[in-house]
């Protein structure tokens, strides 16, 4: 096929009267008979998920994971259409009537690249679960890194991802899963592994390949179903200890619930080579609440042992890294405050630790200085407090300090901003954060920093999490395909709005 001349607009033009502050790029045929639209952002070129294309009479499309589109409206071909654009952290000047977009002409064949800005600190890259994650690319002919570009186990939709490396692979377990085959999914945890880069994985930059655990149809099925009880199973605290002469043993904490925010049963469940699912070793009194995994538990050892530390915001639980330790309550030690206030935190076996909750509390009643607060961080650059929600501590030797990546609770769209902030040790204390990602009306919730797949000495690190709109209240419409699944980002640590964060 002859090639089309590239042509080029410019960042600014003048259509009937209005000024546009759209940037598009007109260049070579595509395969299809599609018209190819590709969202990029404007520092590193690379192709931006989740990008909604709307036109004057909301007609939408959301761009795959590479950043297409793959446009055929047979009422909009040959003809200038004006496509609105817009996406969270992201933004586009608008024009002198406040319209934000681009103005291209369809043609079966032909491309066009729209230029994004990025406002927030963290790089968006690729949407992990769910079906249709590189559709665009597969329609239009595009190359995809993926071994299931479309459609993965049957999967629509994963809530908060667990990782762990066991055995010389990632192993990955979700949520609730949605299938298309029917409304009602999986709910007794999913699961799914991955090679390590150099033995036939992906660069975390690129994508996951997911090999998932599934039933004979091919369907993603539960990895932790237990009994046939009545109820929802979760899993937490995902950790790889050893056991004796085993080097390497996986375990979790699972809860189950009869409704949501009503637990009936929890207690320890540890994985099964043979049988490819988590089968229960103990249970656990509902009346003891923090001597057991939780969270995205960190393993470290220093000069007072190799431990596991745990919290779902900040750790504050600790136990022996073995697995005899953890599943003895009475291992479990909790982080609380020393007698005398200058020295800090100490961790005490058997005594409940000091939550985030309880420090706020000790605060306003004027028990404890705000200066000594350990689980306070404010914003960098206001200085107004961020109450942390959900997150992962681990060490970065780029920063040569312990760093968190978490969620806010409340904040500009509940449970939907994400923040970093970093600390001189593991349990602390936080002092100062600074928001990398944002989302209106949007939940983005659980995020997981995956430090294995640290680059350049953990300048850039990788996190995910849970891109939903199940907790963003009225006002939020799902995303068709992206809403209820796992987003990967990759944050630079060498931004230079970080050093907000340098006392």
């Amino acid at each position: 096929m002859k090639c089309l001349p590239r042509i080029f607009l410019s960042g600014v033009f003048l259509v009937l009267g209005w000024v546009s502050g759209g940037a598009a790029e007109l260049a070579a045929p595509t395969a299809s008979g599609c018209f190819a639209i590709r969202v990029v952002d404007d520092q590193t070129g690379r192709g931006v998920p989740l990008v909604e294309l709307k036109t004057s009479h909301f007609a939408t499309w959301i761009t795959d994971s590479a950043g297409w589109v793959a446009f055929n409206e047979p009422g909009l071909m040959g003809r200038p259409v004006f496509f609105e654009v817009k996406s969270h952290g992201y933004h586009m000047n608008k024009d002198g009537f406040g319209y934000a977009g681009a103005r291209l002409t369809p043609r079966a064949g032909a491309e066009a690249t729209i230029k994004i800005k990025r406002d927030m600190v963290a790089e968006r890259l690729y949407r992990i679960t769910g079906e249709g994650i590189y559709r665009d690319s597969v329609l239009l002919g595009r190359p995809t890194p993926l071994r299931e570009p479309v459609a993965n186990a049957g999967i629509t939709g994963q809530d908060s991802a667990l990782a762990a490396l066991y055995k010389g692979k990632y192993y990955w377990f979700f949520g609730d899963t949605s299938l298309a085959k029917y409304p009602l999914g999986v709910f007794r945890s999913t699961g799914a592994t991955s090679e390590p880069l150099g033995q036939g994985g992906l660069a975390p930059e690129a994508g996951l390949n997911l090999r998932y655990f599934t039933d004979a149809e091919g369907v993603a099925r539960a990895v932790c179903p237990l009994e046939k009880n009545e109820g929802v199973i979760w899993l937490d605290g995902l950790v790889v200890v050893p056991d004796g002469p085993r080097p390497e043993l996986m375990a979790a904490h699972y809860t189950r619930l009869k409704k949501l925010g009503e637990p009936v049963e929890h207690g320890l469940v540890s994985w099964q080579d043979n049988q490819e699912i988590f089968t229960r070793v103990r249970t656990i009194e509902m009346s003891d609440k923090w001597r057991h995994p939780s969270g995205h538990p960190l393993r470290h050892q220093d000069a007072s042992g190799d431990y596991l530390y745990f919290g779902v915001n900040f750790p504050t639980v600790r136990v022996r890294a073995d697995w005899q330790s953890v599943q003895d309550p009475a291992a479990y030690e909790g982080l609380v405050r020393a007698t005398d206030p200058a020295a800090g935190m100490v961790w005490q076996r058997g005594q409940a630790p000091l939550t985030p909750a309880e420090e706020r509390r000790m605060i306003k009643d004027g028990r404890l200085d705000a200066r000594q607060a350990w689980y306070q961080p404010v914003d960098a650059q206001t200085g107004k407090p961020v109450e942390i929600h959900f997150g992962s501590v681990r060490w970065n030797a780029f920063r040569k300090c312990w760093v968190l990546v978490a969620n806010q609770q409340g904040g500009t769209s509940y449970l939907g901003e994400v923040w970093y902030a970093e600390a001189p040790a593991l349990t602390g204390p936080w002092r100062k954060a600074v928001k990398i990602l944002t989302h209106e009306k949007y939940s983005f919730y659980s995020p997981l920093h995956m430090e294995f797949f640290d680059q350049e000495g953990g300048r850039f690190l990788y996190f995910q999490g849970t891109y939903s709109h199940t907790f963003a209240g009225s006002g939020s419409t799902p995303t068709p395909r992206y809403d209820y699944n796992q987003m990967m980002y990759r944050l630079d640590l060498q931004d230079a709005r970080l050093r907000a964060l340098t006392p």
